[in-house]
Order: C-alpha cells, then sequence, then structure tokens
C-alpha cells in the first residue's frame, strides 16, 4: 500500500492554489462552528487544521479537505452540553469517536455507507440544516445562543424577535445578505464568507460598536486534554462516541463521491476513514470539535486546481500559520457575523432539490424523508436515523416480496409453466392436477418467505406429488431455507410425496449449498433428488402410476 494515496508532485502549482483557497474559505467557516459548538472558536480552526492534516496525509481521497462541518457541529454542541461540567470527558468521546472510525475502516465497513438510503440521508441533513438555523437566529439578533437544544432556541425566539435589534443584529444581517447574494463571479476569486467576516468585523469596530464578540482567545499550539473516562458516564460517552464516528464517516465518504465525480477518480473508503479517523483523535487530544470531509471546501479546492493531498495537507498548514498570530483580530469578531455566515450554511445544507419534488416521490420514501427530518430537529440524531432505516427497510422489504412472489408459481397446468419442455407438458396434462411444481426463479430473501407458506396452503388438495423446481432460482437465503423446509414437512405430513429439481450449478451452487449446510436436503431423499426438472416430472409420474396400479 502506497504510504499516501494518491500523491504525486506533478500538479505542484494547481494543489498549491487549491491548498490556498480552500484556506480562504475554511477559516472563516471554522470560526463560525467552533462558536457554535461551545468549544470557541480556536477550537473550531485547530479541528480544521488537525483533521485537514491527518485526513489529507492518511486518508484515501487525494482532493478532499476535510475540518468541521455543520453536521459534526450541531453533535458536539449536544456533546459539550451534555458534558459541560467536565469539558476532558466531552474531548474524550472525540477521541473516542475517532477510534471508532479507525475501526470502521480496519473491518473494511466504508462501501457500507452507500447503502444507506438517500431518503435517510436526505431527511437527517436537512434536519441539521433546520438545526442549524434555529439555533443561529438567536446570535444573529444579538442575543446569546441557547445552550439547552432546539427545542429551547424555538421557545425562545418571540422574545429575541421581540427584543431592541441593536447593531448586533445589523451587522448580522449584513453578513447574512453578504454571504447570500454576493454573485458568483466575486465568490469564486474572494469566498462570500470571508468578506462577510472582514467587512462586518471593521463595520462593528468602528462603525456600529456594542455587539457582542468571541472575547479573549488564548495564542500559540493548545494544550493537550488528557482523556477522561467516568465509569458512570461510560454507556452515554460511547453512544456519542457512535453517532460522531457513524455521522463523521457518512459526511466524509458522501463527499467522497462528490470529489470522485468531480475528478473522475475512485477513493478508498476505508483507508479515508482511518485518515478521518486519526484526524478527529487528535482533533480531541487537543481540545478541537470533530471535522469530517467538507463538501465545500472540497469542491473550491478542486476548482482552484487541487488534485493530490498536497492541497489538504496545505490548507492546514497556512490555517495553523494564520491562527498563531490570529488572536487579536479575531477577539474582536461579533457571534453575529458568525451567525449570519452559519444562517447560509444551514440553509445550503437542506436538501431543496429533494423537498421540493417530494409531493412526486413514491408515499414511503416521502414519509421516511419527512420522518427523520423531524426526529432529527426535535428528538435525537441517532432515533432519527435509526427510525429512517427500520423504516426504509420494511418499505423495501415489502416491495421486494412482491416482487419476488412474482416468481413463485405454483403449477399444475402446462400453461403456467413457461421452462417445461414437450415432454413435461405431456406429463402434466397426463396427471390432470395431481403433481404440483413450485417453481422459483431468481433471487429470494426473507421478505417472501411468510408468503410462500401462505400460498401452499391455497393451493388446493388435489395434488399427491410435489415437484420442488429451484433451477432458476439464482439465491436463497436462511429464511427462504426454512420456508422450503416447511413447505417440506406440511407436504410429506399430509402424504405427498417431495421431489427436488435443482443442479450443482443452481444459483452458481450457492442455493444447493444453502440447503445441504442448513440439513434441509435431509428431508428428501438422495433418491428424490434431481439434476434437471424434467427428470424429476418423469419420476412424479411414476409415483403416480405405481399408486394407480395399487387401486386397480
Amino acid at each position: 500500500m502506497e504510504l499516501v494515496h494518491g500523491l504525486h508532485f506533478k500538479n505542484i502549482r494547481g494543489d498549491i492554489f487549491g491548498g490556498l483557497t480552500a484556506a480562504v474559505v475554511a477559516l472563516p467557516l471554522a470560526l463560525a462552528f467552533g462558536v457554535a459548538s461551545g468549544a470557541g472558536a480556536m477550537a473550531g480552526l485547530y479541528g480544521a487544521i488537525f483533521v485537514g492534516f491527518f485526513a489529507s496525509i492518511i486518508g484515501g481521497t487525494p482532493s478532499q479537505v476535510s475540518g468541521p462541518t455543520g453536521p459534526m457541529t450541531v453533535v458536539m454542541a449536544v456533546i459539550i452540553t451534555q458534558y459541560g461540567d467536565n469539558p476532558a470527558l466531552a474531548f474524550t468521546v472525540v477521541v473516542m469517536g475517532g477510534a471508532l472510525q479507525i475501526l470502521f475502516g480496519s473491518l473494511r465497513l466504508g462501501r457500507y455507507v452507500t447503502y444507506m438510503p438517500f431518503s435517510v440521508v436526505s431527511g437527517f441533513m436537512s434536519g441539521i440544516g433546520v438545526i442549524i438555523i434555529l439555533l443561529q437566529i438567536a446570535p444573529l439578533l444579538g442575543h446569546e445562543a441557547s445552550s439547552k437544544g432546539v427545542l429551547h432556541a424555538v421557545a425562545s425566539l418571540p422574545q429575541a424577535f421581540s427584543g431592541p435589534f441593536g447593531s448586533a443584529a445589523v451587522l448580522g444581517i449584513i453578513s447574512l445578505i453578504i454571504v447570500s447574494f454576493t454573485p458568483a463571479a466575486i465568490n469564486r476569486i474572494f469566498p462570500s464568507p470571508l468578506i462577510a467576516l472582514l467587512v462586518c468585523t471593521l463595520l462593528g469596530v468602528s462603525v456600529l460598536p456594542g455587539a457582542p464578540v468571541i472575547g479573549d482567545i488564548p495564542i500559540g499550539f493548545p494544550e493537550i486534554v488528557v482523556p477522561t473516562i467516568e465509569l458512570s458516564m461510560l454507556p452515554s460517552m460511547i453512544s456519542s462516541a457512535l453517532i460522531l464516528a457513524m455521522l463523521g464517516t457518512i459526511d466524509s465518504l458522501l463527499t467522497s463521491l462528490v470529489a470522485d465525480n468531480f475528478t473522475r477518480t475512485y477513493h478508498h473508503s476505508d483507508r479515508e476513514l482511518v485518515g478521518q479517523g486519526i484526524g478527529n483523535m487528535v482533533a480531541g487530544l487537543f481540545g478541537a470539535i470533530p471535522g469530517a470531509g467538507a463538501t465545500m471546501r472540497t469542491v473550491v479546492n478542486i476548482r482552484a486546481g487541487g488534485s493530490t493531498p498536497i492541497s489538504g495537507s496545505l490548507h492546514s498548514v497556512v490555517l495553523l500559520a494564520v491562527v498563531l498570530g490570529l488572536g487579536p483580530l479575531a477577539e474582536q469578531i461579533p457571534h453575529a457575523v458568525l451567525a449570519g455566515i452559519l444562517l447560509k450554511v444551514g440553509y445550503d445544507i437542506i436538501d431543496w432539490v429533494h423537498i421540493r419534488r417530494l409531493h412526486k416521490a413514491p408515499r414511503g420514501g416521502m414519509l421516511v424523508t419527512l420522518t427523520v427530518l423531524l426526529l432529527t430537529v426535535i428528538a435525537d440524531l441517532v432515533l432519527a436515523v435509526g427510525v429512517g432505516v427500520i423504516m426504509s427497510a420494511l418499505i423495501s422489504s415489502n416491495q421486494m416480496s412482491k416482487e419476488q412472489i412474482k416468481q413463485f408459481k405454483l403449477v399444475t397446468s402446462p400453461e403456467d409453466y413457461p421452462p417445461i419442455t414437450v415432454e413435461g407438458r405431456e406429463i402434466l396434462h397426463w396427471a390432470k392436477g395431481r403433481i404440483l411444481v413450485l417453481h422459483l426463479a431468481g433471487a429470494f430473501s426473507y421478505c417472501s418467505a411468510k408468503e410462500m407458506v401462505r400460498k401452499l396452503g391455497l393451493a388446493g388438495a388435489n395434488y399427491k406429488v410435489v415437484v420442488l423446481d429451484l433451477e432458476g432460482a439464482t439465491m436463497i437465503d436462511t429464511s427462504i431455507a426454512l420456508a422450503l423446509e416447511e413447505i417440506i414437512k406440511q407436504c410429506q405430513d399430509s402424504g405427498r410425496k417431495v421431489l427436488l429439481s435443482c443442479s450443482g450449478g443452481c444459483g452458481g451452487g450457492k442455493v444447493i449449498k444453502t440447503l445441504d449446510k442448513l440439513g434441509i436436503l435431509n428431508h428428501i431423499p438422495k433418491k428424490r433428488r434431481h439434476s434437471i426438472r424434467l427428470k424429476a416430472l418423469r419420476h412424479a409420474k411414476q409415483i403416480l402410476e405405481k399408486e394407480d396400479n395399487k387401486v386397480s
């Protein structure tokens, strides 16, 4: 494995421009995210430095730029509130979250993130956007941000709007206008968040004083925060760390997919998780907030020419050089200005494209998106994702069941049995309904297991021999195998003979292996197992002929 994934020196000029541009964009956002998290502006900047650097040199997406993001900041704000009496616990959770990401990457779980239903991701991200907006309205108007969650922030809105609007509100609204309406041509050269930060801070110092500002900022490299664990709080710490790890994983790998689309390359998802995890562990050790792959910064980097880990790591080095001398200047930045920047961030996070066409989407997908969005805002992030995944799984299972059952046929008439040969048709005509063929074609899973057994009960009672035709089956899971066992037992308990048609090549051999491993083949004697359906039908005819001879 190469030491640094995607590293080469053929694009130095583009990487330098990309790294510098990404740093310019990251600066105001990192400050804003740090303040919004409750850990402070410098915690946001150092989060961008540590996560950005280690994710670039160790991760698996060469052009990606990482740092604090809206979703990660929302979760971190909850964690800091939860462990407010002992901040060391909060940053220990960040370290634990990073360790879990490394574990995810080591177990090669990265590819499974793409299996997350779009309706869940859309609802969750939109919910995060709504949370950011609701939490930043009060600071925009010059009031203190709520530290008691979203519902408390909503309850406090009437008071925020009824109070006098001072210089803070003016600066906040100017900031929001700048980031919302700066022409794209200017934005590409000079990012609107940085314009808002510089213009509004200067206005606050010279023309509109009195707005609450960031205040005292320690200068120099941060001290190590020694990880601390309290056994009584360990379960909640693990839960919080899992939230950070899952969210950071999803956030980063979705951004990796965006980077792939722009660069026409393919990222290494498991390596990316290890890089992100190491970056977040280092961030937690130095009291910085966690981060993930940042879509806007990544796109800015790529458009400016960045394509290797040099640009992402350079972005971090530039931020470090700035931050070591930034303290006195950053102290004068009004909270309202950062709130204006974050309101635009929250608005952009909301999946407006999907929301606008929700009314045209399938009802199940619409319900999942709205449920996840609502639960994200008013309840719990993990609960929202968990409920969304379960709902999506149930909806998908119902749809899959309907499709699978179409491929499960109970056949007594040759007209209903397309794969049959001429001789097979003659056998079924001769049997006059006394041979029942259970025909499976395609892949079958637990979704259709119960329905298969139910359909057998509707098949009538005239048949004497059952041919279990699995030649067209490509895959069965344990639930289907056990359902077939139940069908076999039902038939045999009622005195009917069961024959099997399934060659070694059935489903590439997977179907017959599954039945064999679970011991289901033991219910069918070897002499009644056939490699092709015609042989099974011939055997069924012989059984009926013997019974006819006994009767006569």
